[in-house]
């Protein structure tokens, strides 16, 4: 046996503690390879160029970050899994040597073993990608609205990216750990096993400050969303302090926790949880900073996913304009009453139903769209909004004609006594009755809305135009609708003094931008999410050895199947959930600040995330622990 069969022999032989070091790697490969799937497409740069140039930059820019996300994150994680088998290597380490392996051949034995792992990793990985690359260009085609959808191509160029970055990385790995297995005297290797644990302690001062980081970090979110105090410091100082309050919760809170659980006798005693306690306290000793990471990481993927589900919900674009069509007509204009019974024709062939409201706004030369009160109520009232009422002609009603500008109003709440109209060389000074917040006429001025008798008042315009709106049930699907009567009415008019615009086309064109972000974050989110599992995984197994020696002892006297069963169960829920509901809880957080922010609801895509992840980590704590619990069943029935 030569030493490159000895190193896989050795691989072969730790398969179980490898094997998800192994899968979390050929994934993050897969992953990887496919970014690199879609950003060398040849056909997706055209297709999101003929919609819009800086969709297709910002899908290069985005996948291309996104694989930088991985690699880095990739690398980090790799890292930390191998070192924590390396060091419950020690004790291998320390036999090999006394039989006669020098420090130069375990060196050369670990970085053999990483790079076969790495190697089987990557090959694992790609062709993986290579079998689902048909449906992942399906599913992509679908999120980015590509109509031609994407065919399936020979991804050579894809493929040597993806080898050579993860060749690269395995090598940074394989030379980085191969160095911790040498580290420490031979005694101490030998006897890395047999050392006894101090006792878990924390500090009571350190716990409070968990809990008062975490409350100041909720606390300038809210503030950051509530008092539209939009300063980027305010939001980091928020997420830096969440963090930091994680990092205390774990390594210091859940120990006081559990050692005040400890004291408490009649608590302590009572049946096994004298031994799921005392195990408890050690476990959240050990694995504080494992828990951090996952739930940091957690939080991000679920964070990340959610937001961008919401902002690809209809009802963001409604936010900016609640109109799903809009006909504006000169005055004059032949062939108005021919478009707007088209469009009507259209909807109702289509079975859509709709609402439609006439407005003819005066545009003053100070930049005012003046809106006499009766239109303005028709709208509210077709939008859903309450109607108003003027007291008399000195007075005026301003609205927002921007998201942007209600935003503005809803942070600064503007004090506006007066009013300035200008039209023809003239000034009108009116009082200002009320500023409402609901965004009624989205068009280029600020909406001023006056009594019907002072509107009669102002000079007729040459060039007035009367606008046509609809509000459409189901506008999102009026895609074909839409295009029909852009085609029809768009073209029909040869000095584009009459037009038709359509929310659905602006619609599709943002869930473009959204498709691409939904695909870089669910994409990344699932990567984080799976090393955050691995994490747990690792640790699981890393301990499964003592483990073993320590129930076997235990049921030697006594210990039956079901109270390891109960003892097991408690502790793995507590591993395996206890950094994802603390990731949910600052997830939720970040999305009700988010909820705040926008006018619809993102509790459903909120839900759908929650739901899918807590779904998939029962599914795998179900299958880890019937593993886990086999596997010790097995060691006690032999001892005993």
């Amino acid at each position: 046996m030569n030493f490159r069969q000895f190193a896989f022999n050795n691989i072969v032989r730790n398969k179980r503690t490898y094997i998800a070091h192994f899968l979390s790697s050929a994934f993050s490969v897969m992953i990887f390879f496919t970014y690199a799937l879609l950003l060398f497409h040849p056909d997706l740069q055209g297709e999101l160029s003929s919609t819009s140039a800086t969709i297709s930059h910002l899908s290069t820019m985005g996948m291309r970050v996104s694989q930088v996300l991985i690699f880095i994150f990739s690398f980090f994680f790799l890292l930390y899994s191998v070192s924590s088998f390396l060091k419950n290597r020690k004790k291998e380490f320390g036999l090999l040597m006394v039989l006669g392996i020098s420090r130069k051949q375990l060196k050369q034995l670990i970085f053999l073993e990483n790079m076969m792992i790495g190697g089987a990793a990557i090959a694992a990985g790609i062709g993986t990608g290579l079998i689902f690359a048909k449906l992942i260009l399906l599913i992509s085609s679908k999120v980015l609205y590509i109509m031609n959808g994407l065919p399936f191509y020979l991804p050579v160029k894809a493929a040597l990216t993806t080898t050579g970055a993860f060749l690269l990385l395995f090598l940074l790995i394989s030379f980085f750990t191969a160095g911790l297995g040498k580290s420490g005297p031979l005694v101490d290797l030998l006897q890395s096993e047999d050392k006894p644990k101090p006792e878990p302690k924390a500090s009571v001062s350190l716990s409070l400050l968990a809990l008062a980081l975490i409350a100041a970090g909720y606390g300038c979110v809210f503030y950051f969303t509530l008092e539209r105090a939009f300063l980027f410091s305010l939001l980091g100082a928020g997420v830096i302090l969440t963090v930091a309050g994680t990092y205390f919760l774990f390594t210091q809170l859940s120990v006081y926790v559990i050692g005040s659980l400890k004291r408490r006798e009649r608590l302590f005693f009572n049946k096994t949880n004298l031994l799921t306690l005392s195990e408890l306290s050690y476990r959240m000793k050990d694995n504080a900073i494992m828990f951090f990471m996952v739930a940091i990481v957690s939080a991000v993927a679920f964070t990340g996913i959610g937001t961008s589900l919401a902002i690809s919900d209809p009802g963001l674009s409604e936010m900016q304009d609640p109109y799903a069509f809009k006909y504006i007509s000169p005055q004059n204009n032949p062939k108005e009453k021919e478009h707007v019974q088209e469009i009507r024709t259209r909807l109702e062939d289509a079975r859509y139903s709709y609402k439609q409201a006439v407005v003819t706004p005066f545009q003053s030369e100070n930049a005012y769209t003046v809106l006499k009160l009766s239109e303005y109520n028709k709208l509210a009232d077709m939008l859903g909004y309450e109607k108003e009422t003027i007291e008399d002609d000195s007075q005026v009603i301003i609205s927002p004609h921007t998201i942007s500008e209600k935003n503005k109003w809803d942070q600064e709440r503007p004090d506006i006594k007066t009013l300035d109209l200008v039209y023809d060389n003239q000034q009108q000074i009116l009082n200002v009755q009320k500023i409402t917040r609901e965004l009624v006429l989205p068009l280029s001025g600020k909406v001023a809305v006056v009594t019907d008798t002072m509107f009669g008042k102002l000079p007729v315009q040459e060039y007035r135009q009367t606008y046509y709106l609809f509000v459409v049930e189901g506008w999102e699907k009026s895609a074909e609708v839409s295009r029909l009567l852009s085609d029809s009415i768009n073209d029909s008019g040869s000095d584009g003094s009459f037009y038709f615009e359509a929310l659905v086309h602006e619609w599709l064109s943002a869930k473009q931008k959204n498709g691409i972000l939904l695909i870089v974050s669910v994409l990344v989110g699932i990567v984080f999410f799976t090393f955050a599992a691995s994490f747990v995984y690792f640790r699981l197994y890393a301990d499964l050895e003592r483990d073993e020696k320590q129930y076997r002892m235990i049921a030697k006297v006594g210990l039956s199947r079901k109270e390891l069963r109960r003892i097991l169960t408690r502790q793995l829920l507590l591993m395996f959930f206890l950094p994802i509901a603390m990731a949910l809880v600052h997830s939720a957080v970040a999305l009700t600040a988010l909820q705040l922010l926008v006018g619809y609801s993102i509790l459903q895509s909120s839900l759908t995330v929650f739901l899918a992840f807590l779904t998939v980590q029962a599914v795998y704590f179900m299958i880890v622990r019937w593993r886990y619990l086999q596997h010790l069943y097995r060691k006690i029935a032999s001892a005993v």
